[in-house]
């Protein structure tokens, strides 16, 4: 190992930098023992840099900085070895600055940074002079830095005055241009306006006619609609009282001829039975008889009156159907949601028509039950029992205008029942000559 000159009581090692250290120098320093470090065994290393000695020298610079100086700092042996490998790299500065006597050409930096590694007597000294040196070179580079950037300053505001003032001159040119088309475009807004004012009183005026106009279409083609859904109406009615007259021309008798026949039926049998109830002799009437009185087993009115039945009593209903060539028509879903609604569809059509066949068989009266076809979602596949006639109205109809229809195909005179609730089809079937009664009515007959 090499040993230092100037070597006891009066070499440097008791000097003690009083500030810190420069960052120029301090960057030098790092660098010195980035360099000498790859000369070093692992052994010859503090514990603390061991961890770096397979780095390159720039990365030992790099991650390693902090640390090598604070060993540097802090390890005299350390120190003195990496010394000895800047006296192997620089001999010259290392020498001079040995001999008290640093190169006057050589860099402040690289003197001090040496200075700090080899603690020569007035290494301090020469530390913080390099520092001070750093410090006006830094301050003569910013100076000149600062008077650089002043020129050019200097020459971008005259290039910026000389550009506002064109600018301005150019600015004030189309200033004026703006005003004198502004001033036009104001004239031209106010007559615009004024035009504006007038369209939009003709516009008002229009949409009133307009709306009046719409009115009156919305209200012909209302009576339009409703004159149509009556000629429809008329027109279904015609269709179906042709196609019953072609099925009774092919049967051989005419639809007339068949509702002679059913009234005079009618007739006969409303005689005979007329003639069981008045129990009529059949002698003629002698002159006797014609003496207003009393005979024994006769009813009086008072006893008239008792027999008189309320409206919602089932024996009303057992009185019609007992009259001659008697017709009972049922609103079927009309009476099923008035007696079991919460059964299905299917169930409830079942349960009614087997009740009515029943009551068919009982009272021998002609009985058609009438259905809403708009209530299906799919042709119903059912036997119709014996002595009940099914219908389903067809779509587009409901089940009260079929209903109607039913009664007025019906020769005047003839007993027509109507079951329902519905107090519309009942007014308009009483007004037809049919006789109404309530669902309620047939419910309590049947059960």
């Amino acid at each position: 190992m090499v040993e230092t000159t100037g070597g006891g009581p009066q070499d440097g090692a008791a000097e003690v930098l009083d500030r810190p250290l420069p960052d120029g120098v301090r960057r030098k320093v790092v660098q010195i023992v980035a360099d000498g470090f790859g000369g070093l065994t692992v052994a010859e290393l503090p514990a603390q840099l061991r961890q770096y000695a397979r780095f390159t020298p720039t990365r030992r610079a790099k991650f390693a900085g902090n640390a090598m100086a604070a060993a540097l700092e802090t390890d005299p042996l350390f120190r003195q070895r990496i010394g000895e490998k800047l006296r192997e790299s620089q001999p010259e500065l290392t020498g001079a600055l040995d001999s008290g006597s640093p190169p006057p050409a050589a860099d402040p930096l690289d003197v001090a940074a040496a200075a700090y590694v080899l603690r020569p007597p007035g290494w301090v000294k020469l530390v913080t002079a390099a520092g001070e040196e750093a410090q006006r070179a830094d301050a003569e580079r910013a100076d000149e830095e600062t008077r650089a950037e002043l020129e050019r300053l200097r020459a971008e505001l005259d290039r910026a005055r000389e550009h506002t003032r064109s600018e301005t001159e150019r600015l004030r040119a189309e200033l004026d241009a703006a005003r004198k088309e502004t001033d036009s475009l104001h004239r031209k807004l106010r007559s615009a306006l004024a035009d504006v004012k007038r369209g939009e009183a003709a516009l008002r005026k229009l949409r009133g006619e307009m709306e009046a106009v719409r009115a009156e279409g919305q209200a012909q083609v209302s009576a339009a609609e409703s004159e149509t859904r009556r000629v429809k109406a008329r027109l279904g009615e015609s269709e179906a009282a042709l196609e019953a007259a072609r099925r009774a021309a092919r049967e051989g008798r005419s639809v007339e001829d068949m509702r002679v026949r059913l009234l005079l039926d009618t007739v006969l049998d409303a005689a005979q039975g007329l003639r069981r109830e008045l129990a009529l002799p059949p002698v003629s009437v002698r002159p006797a008889e014609t003496v207003d009185a009393v005979e024994p087993g006769r009813m009086t009115p008072k006893d008239i009156a008792a027999r008189a039945l309320s409206e919602d009593d089932p024996a009303v209903l057992d009185q019609l159907l007992a009259l001659p060539q008697a017709h009972l028509v049922v609103d079927g879903y009309n009476v099923t949601k008035t007696g079991y609604p919460q059964m299905p569809l299917e169930k409830q059509r079942l349960r009614l028509l087997g009740q009515l066949a029943q009551l068919a068989a009982q009272t021998g009266a002609e009985v058609t039950c009438v259905f809403d076809g708009a209530e299906l979602a799919a042709p119903v596949l059912l036997a119709p029992p014996r002595g009940v006639r099914v219908l389903f109205s067809k779509p587009g109809v409901t089940a009260d205008e079929l209903i109607r229809q039913l009664v007025r195909a019906e020769p005047p005179g003839r007993p027509v029942i109507v079951v329902s609730t519905d107090r519309e089809v009942a007014d308009g079937v009483a007004r037809a000559g049919a006789r109404p009664v309530a669902s309620a009515v047939l419910l309590k007959r049947l059960s």
